[in-house]
């Protein structure tokens, strides 16, 4: 996996960023608006080879793929270059690959920014009057008329900027009023042309994400400085948490632009709808990201002082040049449910990859032998996605073939696998129908024991949970605490024999029906500051003075709350230092590797996908019906932007790169995700959705339950937007 660029792709872009941080400054995108065209930058990027980018190098271009004319485009959309870069890249690309020798005189004076050429979307032949993007100064458009891509030389008194509100150069020209050349006739031709424009997705796409990126850096500056009843904005979650969802949205965006050309580059046959989602995505995440932004200034982001308003104009502008981007949506679903063909643009050299690697596969192969030779259907009956689909034989032969603990280190007895390889394993295990939270929850016990328990609690408890006899639960929330763990009140009092008493009530104890051991955290010091007066144990669940309740939720899972009267164990079962639970606790940590919902994700998704084609709507089968075409799209393409979100975050950990709260964005955005598609698939599907029939029908009203828990436990959204807030945007802290 890889999500870095090249050397030379970061040279490329600390040069192109650098020249249009100077010459693409906020004055000189102010000066250029009433056109929407700065010759001067356009000349400088010219000079640049920015125009030539993704011309052949035989046509006299530099030659490049796709992903570096992203680059450029992603830094033009954080500057507002003031000009129809995403068109002129395309339009020299098809002029070189379309217009041979008679146009080498025209395609020369693109590439050296004397010239600008454009294309239209629409045949001429059915469309003759259109908006063209960069109209205003587009000596050439290209365009498509019936079985012929033709050039259409336009003069400059039929350029008029008197209609353009756009802050780019848009025209609106008639193409059947003006001389044409015919460029080239036939499949192949149109082909070519069509795939222009799918590039101009990507292009568009990735100049949004720069767009939305700047926005929120200005939000974020702004609500850092400005203060109301004695406090930075920042600090008001009202504030930061709305930025932290776009943040999310906008760098998923990113890297579903990032996806398409993976795909592309693949030959993967959802390349096609992929393009059409990182469209239609960045185009709607962008105004989002700009109107909160703006927002987030108040009244002062509706003037002309701030900068802001350019980029709310431009974030509208620049795609919907192509229409309304909803069409690209529902084109998605046609391309990934009606399989509607697309012409596909050369993606060339791709650097970032999304593979787990072969050491990923090895795992998920090995895991899926496991389950075919030890699985029986009676077994597989019992499965559940909560703690109650725990099966004892199971749970002893994934141990005996060290399949259990797979995120557990090796000097504690567990598999080792690296996040890359847990991912896969997860996954597998998902795909076999097997949830197993006993053992996720077993292994990070048994590892918080192996650092800071004692000689004796090792020998006593971690061989039995080795060999998969036992598992465990954790005692952290309490009645009146909820997320708050640092708030426990359960009392863990030293007796005058070194052993200790514990007294309190713990909630949401998953698995205390079914365990033997609960990892408690306990205030044994009430005069300091709450997180310092904690004390971490091992607490066996059948000791004299515990109880078990039963706590029932609606998504058909069983909770508990736990009771401890006078419980006593010896010191000797104490985890670290006393007062010292917190440290205790971060042990933990090491488990983490970013992970979030997008196997439920997809596993819904799969589930939606095959009830359509159950389901009969109007005499055809539902999938076949273009609305549900979309809303599957839409789901899918959420479950790819929490994937690539979380691939991030596995990458920057084991990477050892910079992290700046990827792995609660992972979290909270899968998890909202997750809840918003749930409730649109039972809609989608309903009645049949409201049932218990077994197969896809069940399944996504399982999926509706379950999602409704995915942003409390782990920490709710809200916790982990105030994270993503502080870290990934510089806000203050909003939590005290």
């Amino acid at each position: 996996m890889n999500f870095d660029l090249t050397d030379d792709q970061e040279m490329m872009r600390d040069m192109f960023a650098r020249f249009l941080d100077e010459h693409s400054s906020m004055a000189r995108v102010r000066a250029a608006a009433p056109t929407g065209f700065d010759p001067a930058l356009w000349q400088g990027l010219a000079e640049l080879g920015a125009l030539s980018i993704r011309v052949p190098e035989e046509a006299g271009g530099l030659g490049l793929g796709l992903f570096d004319a992203t680059i450029l485009m992603e830094e033009a959309g954080r500057t507002l270059a003031s000009g129809p870069l995403a068109e002129a890249l395309v339009a020299a690309r098809l002029l070189a690959q379309l217009g041979g020798e008679a146009t080498a005189d025209l395609l020369g004076r693109v590439l050296a920014g004397d010239a600008v050429a454009s294309f239209a979307f629409e045949d001429v032949a059915d469309t003759p009057v259109q908006w063209i993007g960069g109209g205003l100064v587009a000596e050439a458009v290209l365009a498509r008329s019936g079985e012929d891509i033709i050039l259409v030389t336009v003069p400059a008194e039929a350029r008029k900027a008197e209609d353009n509100l756009a802050s780019t150069p848009i025209a609106e020209i008639d193409l059947s009023a003006h001389p044409r050349t015919v460029l080239a006739s036939g499949a192949e031709a149109l082909a070519t042309f069509a795939a222009g424009i799918e590039e101009w997705k990507l292009l568009i796409a990735a100049g949004l994400a720069g767009i939305g990126r700047e926005a929120l850096k200005l939000a974020a500056a702004y609500a850092c400085e400005r203060k109301q009843f004695d406090q930075y904005i920042g600090q008001f979650q009202a504030i930061s948490h709305p930025l932290a969802d776009i943040l999310c949205e906008i760098d998923g965006g990113k890297f579903l632009v990032w996806k398409a050309i993976r795909d592309l580059a693949d030959g993967a046959p959802e390349a096609g709808g992929a393009i059409s989602i990182a469209a239609w995505w960045n185009a709607n995440s962008a105004a989002k990201a700009v109107a909160q932004s703006l927002h987030t200034f108040g009244g002062y982001g509706l003037t002309t002082e701030y900068d802001i308003f350019l980029y709310n104009l431009r974030a509208k502008a620049w795609p919907l040049i192509g229409g309304d981007p909803q069409r690209w949506l529902d084109e998605a679903g046609r391309r990934l449910y009606a399989d509607e063909a697309a012409a596909l643009p050369d993606a060339g050299p791709m650097p970032v990859d999304f593979d787990l690697g072969e050491a990923a596969q090895t795992i998920k192969d090995e895991i899926d032998a496991f389950f075919a030779a030890n699985v029986t259907p009676e077994m597989r009956a019992t499965f559940h996605y909560s703690w109650e689909g725990y099966n004892p034989e199971l749970n002893r032969k994934l141990a005996a073939q060290n399949l259990l603990y797979l995120g557990l280190p090796k000097d504690v007895g567990g598999r080792g696998l690296s996040a890359y390889e847990k991912t896969a394993a997860m996954d597998a295990f998902e795909e076999q129908g097997y949830n197993n939270p006993a053992a996720n929850v077993t292994q990070m016990v048994s590892l918080i024991i192996h650092r800071f328990g004692t000689d004796e609690l090792k020998q006593a408890v971690l061989p039995e949970i080795m060999r998969g006899e036992v598992i465990c639960s954790l005692g952290y929330s309490e009645p009146g605490s909820g997320s708050d763990v640092f708030a426990a009140q359960c009392r863990a009092t030293q007796e005058g024999d070194g052993s200790w008493r514990i007294d309190g009530t713990k909630m949401f104890t998953s698995g205390a029906n079914l365990s033997t051991y609960v990892l408690m955290l306990c205030r044994t010091n009430p005069d300091v500051a709450k997180h310092k007066g904690l004390t971490m144990f091992i607490v066996p669940l059948k000791a004299d003075g515990v109880t078990v309740q039963p706590v029932h939720t609606f998504q058909d899972e069983r909770t508990n709350i736990t009771f401890y009267d006078g419980v006593r164990i010896p010191d000797s079962w104490r985890l670290g230092e006393i007062d010292g639970g917190v440290r205790t606790m971060s042990a933990s940590l090491e488990l983490e590797h970013g992970g979030g919902f997008a196997k439920y994700q997809r596993k819904m998704l799969q589930a939606g996908e095959a009830l359509c084609r159950e389901l009969i709507h109007r005499g055809r089968p539902l999938i076949e019906d273009g609305g549900a075409q979309a809303r599957l799209a839409r789901t899918a393409a959420n479950l790819w932007a929490s994937e690539l979100i979380t691939y991030r975050a596995q990458w920057v950990m084991s990477e050892k790169k910079p992290n700046h709260a990827y792995g609660p964005m992972a979290k909270m955005f899968s998890s909202e995700k997750f809840l918003t598609d749930a409730r649109d698939l039972l809609d989608l599907t309903a009645p049949a959705s409201l049932s218990k029939r077994k197969g896809p029908a069940e399944e996504i009203n399982m999926f509706y339950r379950h999602a409704q828990g995915s942003t409390i436990y782990g920490g709710t959204s809200e916790v982990h937007r105030s994270m993503i807030a502080e870290k990934g945007l510089g806000l203050p802290r909003t939590r005290a």
